[in-house]
């Protein structure tokens, strides 16, 4: 069965308490559960996984494309907008790269704007709260 890895960077482990306002009531866990829903019904695996620290998520894109595989859905938090390190590993890896916000960064601060990921990534999906990772995932058993 294919599998998709579904990488959290930092603070999304405080989903549901963080400024629910912007990032919405859903937790993480609650987001892993509709994707594991849809994942079934797509015939795909997920591989949830959330870190504060950058090298983690390097480490992580590293391995999804040792393993084979299919996509990576990448919401790298805060670590968008600041790591030249996740553009190389996402331009070094051959495993498609989807970027996922819950909120617009285009509609918050200027430092938003700019994504280092989304610079790597072959598309983002951005401002639909918990349903970016479902859009997302939908992408991803397309590719």
């Amino acid at each position: 069965m294919d599998s998709v890895f579904v990488l959290n960077g930092p603070n999304l482990n405080l989903l549901g308490l963080r400024e629910p306002a912007i990032y919405g009531s859903d937790t993480l866990d609650d987001i892993a559960g509709m994707l594991e829903d849809r994942a079934r019904a797509l015939g795909l695996e997920i591989d949830m996984r959330q870190s504060n620290h950058e090298g983690h998520l390097v480490d992580w894109l590293h391995e999804a494309n040792a393993a084979g595989a299919k996509a990576v859905i990448l919401n790298a938090a805060g670590f968008t907008h600041t790591s030249v390190a996740l553009h190389d590993a996402i331009k070094a890896i051959s495993v498609p790269v989807i970027e996922v916000h819950l909120s617009n960064p285009h509609r918050r601060e200027s430092f938003r704007h700019n994504s280092f990921v989304g610079g790597a990534a072959i598309g983002t999906i951005a401002g639909f709260g918990a349903f970016s990772y479902l859009l997302a995932l939908d992408a991803a058993a397309r590719l």
